[in-house]
């Protein structure tokens, strides 16, 4: 097996750019590896607009857990997730785009591995196919986040944000990128992420799915649920993102996303929970990172905003055939960084799930302990 430089070397020679249709390798049948997206005119990638402006939906819903043994909770879940849908567009702007955050239907808890297995999405699966149902009936995309399982990927529990297209096909299946490590007391995420097994996804299914750009008639979209990382929204930027739709659970850093549009002229939106009660082991405290959705301009000023920490839907009208015909991959003086750039090393070292998925939080903050290239210092 080659090792992770000499592969993402051989990719990437000799690749000025190579043109995608809607979708990305996750959300196509093939699966082959490809080359790496990156143009070095100033341009990007896309596919032909099918609309000259379109309005982007982003629902702020609620985040509802539970206990495992009550297995009818993921139905109760999914059915209030497709009546939000139909909530979208009973009355004002029809969105083109529909927007939820990181888990409207799972739900998130301390639950271990084996527990989120039992109940985690396949994709796609039962609750996708009633989602592509809402998608075909409004002409909408939809796009949510949810925990995953995948038959390629046994024993991983997967945080996964999915896109629908308004034909009911699943065309992205974004990968989180990477987990925080070091930060929390006495445990850590277990969720394998593209960090997690850097090595075999990027065999699997390519250097350009690292950071997946899916090229649809409506824009070209990526989306996350990383936070504090903005190398991660400038390579997206780079490869032409021009949307980006970032999830969030139990908070965020609104200058992080904020900065995040300005900084690269793209237009960025943010889907938090809304007040969540019901779920289980936790206080019903509103005022704990709920509320707080946003969309921002390339300019980085607010779209659209909400105060609100309940249930709610924020709209705002993107004229993406205008934006599209000035707008240019961010100025990065690359030269001058790219040499500090490759002599850093992260805290933590890729590929530590690749070999052993930790069975719960604890067990994953046991595996994890003394793990950091940086003596044992932790850091975001």
């Amino acid at each position: 097996m080659k090792s992770r430089r000499e592969f993402i070397k051989s990719m990437t020679l000799g690749a000025a750019g190579v043109m995608a249709t809607e979708g990305s390798a996750l959300g196509a049948e093939s699966q082959k590896p490809s080359s790496l997206s990156v143009r070095t005119d100033g341009g990007y990638e896309s596919v032909p607009l099918a609309k000259s402006e379109v309005t982007l939906g982003v629902v702020q819903a609620r985040v509802r857990s539970f206990n495992v043994a009550n297995r009818g909770m993921i139905k109760e879940n999914l059915k209030h997730f497709l009546e939000l849908i139909d909530k979208a567009f009973y009355y004002g702007p029809r969105p083109d785009i529909l927007f939820f955050h990181e888990f409207p239907i799972t739900g998130w808890n301390t639950w271990s591995r084996k527990e989120i297995l039992s109940f985690a999405l396949e994709l796609p699966g039962e609750e996708t196919e009633e989602i592509s149902k809402k998608a075909r009936e409004y002409g909408c995309y939809i796009v949510f986040g949810t925990y995953a399982k995948d038959k390629d990927w046994p024993g991983h529990v997967l945080s996964i944000t999915t896109i629908i297209n308004p034909k009911g096909e699943i065309v992205g299946k974004h990968w989180k990128a990477r987990n925080i490590k070091g930060v929390f007391q006495g445990f850590e995420l277990f969720t394998t992420s593209i960090y997690d097994v850097l090595d075999r996804y990027v065999e699997m299914y390519g250097i350009d799915e690292v950071i997946p750009v899916t090229r649809t008639p409506y824009g070209n979209i990526s989306t996350t649920s990383t936070q504090l990382e903005p190398e991660l929204i400038r390579a997206m930027a780079i490869k032409g993102a021009e949307i980006v739709l970032r999830t969030a659970t139990g908070g965020f850093t609104p200058l992080d996303i904020q900065a995040s549009a300005l900084y690269n002229s793209v237009y960025v939106a943010l889907a938090n929970n809304a007040y969540s009660p019901e779920n289980p082991g936790f206080f019903d405290d509103a005022g704990s990172g709920a509320g707080g959705s946003v969309i921002y301009g390339p300019d980085g000023k607010p779209i659209a905003t909400t105060d609100s920490k309940f249930e709610t839907m924020i709209t705002g009208r993107i004229p993406i055939a205008a934006f599209r015909q000035r707008h240019r991959q961010p100025i990065v003086h690359s030269e001058l960084y790219m040499p500090v750039f490759s002599k850093y090393r992260s805290n933590y070292p890729p590929n530590l799930f690749e070999s052993y998925q930790p069975d719960d939080l604890k067990d994953s903050g046991k595996y994890l302990a003394g793990k950091s290239r940086w003596s044992g210092k932790s850091n975001l």
